[in-house]
């Protein structure tokens, strides 16, 4: 958002202009995170996977 901000005072823009944008989501930061996400779950061990069950139960 700081990024349309930026571009709406240089480029002259008004609010109205703004809240006519249509804003995508998810964005691709977020793509990113979930797609790492992913492969890092591919990657647990069942023995990894137990133990930080187990800790995430006790620390509730």
């Amino acid at each position: 958002m700081i990024g349309e901000m930026g571009l709406a005072i240089t480029g002259g823009l008004g609010l109205k202009a703004l809240a006519r944008t249509i804003h995508p989501y998810p964005t691709q930061a977020e793509v990113w995170k979930k797609l790492a996400d992913a492969y890092q779950r591919t990657r647990l061990t069942p023995g990894v996977k137990r133990l930080l069950g187990a800790w995430l139960a006790w620390a509730r």
